[in-house]
């Protein structure tokens, strides 16, 4: 299942916050669109600057070289 961590420039003020509910990611225009069987759920434009990073529980951790 796909999880998904929003981080927010840190002028924003705003907290980083991690979603773990099973979403799609998709980009439509400026927008980045989370979607389940029902529709969208969240949308963020690409005006705020925010990394998106997919973060699944169940993949092992990327190894240094």
């Amino acid at each position: 299942m796909p999880r998904w961590l929003i981080q927010f420039p840190g002028a924003q003020g705003r907290d980083d916050f991690r979603i773990d509910d099973d979403l799609a990611l998709t980009f439509s225009g400026d927008w980045a669109i989370f979607t389940d069987q029902h529709g969208p759920n969240y949308a963020l434009p690409a005006g705020l600057g925010v990394i998106i990073e997919r973060v699944d529980e169940d993949q092992p951790a990327p190894q240094k070289e």
